[in-house]
């Protein structure tokens, strides 16, 4: 595939997918000096956007990183964002609950990271940590002291529909009062997470990353790609759409979610900078001659 021969299309869930047969690799066509180089353009016309967003002050954007682990999100986030002005982004990365956040409904500790309008908001993990992690490892789910779950065995298909409902139902009224979302899925081959582990331990300033966990977690690799799966096909939404990128080339990896970013926010056509007071237009020509002169 070209760098420049895809849409946004390319890459949402509109109908049910089997992540199974979707590539974790394209090639572009391009080098990696290429592919930076054209990340590095898109990345400026998204800022500048973002800055016109921040003037609008109407819409806020909410855009969810999630994927296995290695699969770039840290890195995917500094290289897309870059030349983004600090004021308007701000990146949560959300681990394990903590106390507090224990003492709230799950959704509670999302909801307060939600932008404010004119910003961005990255979730590094997001709330489906909710239906990924804790459905892998559903003993995680006693520690909310859920009225309903007494223990392990109370945890059925209704439990999981209801929190699929739930998480829906957020991100529905997020939306309707002016949340733009975006969720993306960084598709990692197995044998890429393999070989991305192995260079964490052979770098010095890498070692610190890794963790026995990594190695646990390998082995539930299928029962995670199967709550992906089951989670992208069943909260894709127009209103809140997946998109499935392939990740074993990070560069190219970079340049799709940016070209997406674009290619989305630019259909949003309202949005545009407010006009002046009516009185200051009128009188510009007097704000510059008094301004030119230097006893102002």
């Amino acid at each position: 595939m070209s760098i420049t021969e895809f849409s946004s299309k390319d890459f949402i869930v509109m109908t049910p997918v089997k992540l199974r047969d979707i590539p974790t690799r394209l090639e572009s066509g391009k080098s990696r000096r290429e592919k930076k180089l054209s990340l590095k353009k898109i990345g400026k016309k998204l800022a500048d956007l973002q800055n016109t967003m921040y003037a609008h002050n109407r819409y806020g954007v909410l855009i969810c990183f999630q994927g296995m682990d290695t699969s770039g999100k840290d890195s995917l986030i500094r290289e897309v964002f870059s030349k983004f002005n600090p004021r308007g982004v701000v990146v949560h990365s959300f681990k394990t609950p903590t106390n507090k956040e224990l003492q709230h409904d799950y959704l509670w500790r999302h909801y307060v990271a939600l932008p404010e309008r004119g910003k961005y908001s990255i979730f590094n993990r997001s709330h489906y940590e909710n239906l990924l992690v804790t459905r892998v490892n559903p003993e995680l789910l006693l520690h909310e002291n859920l009225p309903d779950v007494e223990s392990i065995e109370d945890i059925n298909e209704s439990f999981w529909d209801k929190r699929f409902n739930q998480i829906k139902n957020f991100e529905e009224h997020i939306a309707q009062n002016g949340v733009i979302v975006f969720k993306f899925f960084l598709h990692l081959s197995k044998e890429e997470q393999r070989l991305r582990l192995l260079r964490r331990l052979e770098k010095k300033d890498k070692i610190w990353k890794f963790t026995k966990s990594d190695m646990s977690e390998r082995k539930l690799w299928d029962k995670y790609l199967d709550c992906y799966e089951d989670a992208i096909n069943k909260t894709s939404q127009p209103h809140a759409p997946w998109f499935v990128i392939p990740a074993d080339d990070k560069d190219f990896s970079r340049y799709i979610v940016a070209k997406i970013l674009l290619e989305e926010m630019s259909k949003y056509t309202n949005i545009t900078e407010p006009q002046p007071d009516e009185s200051i237009l009128k009188n510009i020509d007097h704000y510059k001659e008094k301004l030119a002169r230097k006893d102002v």
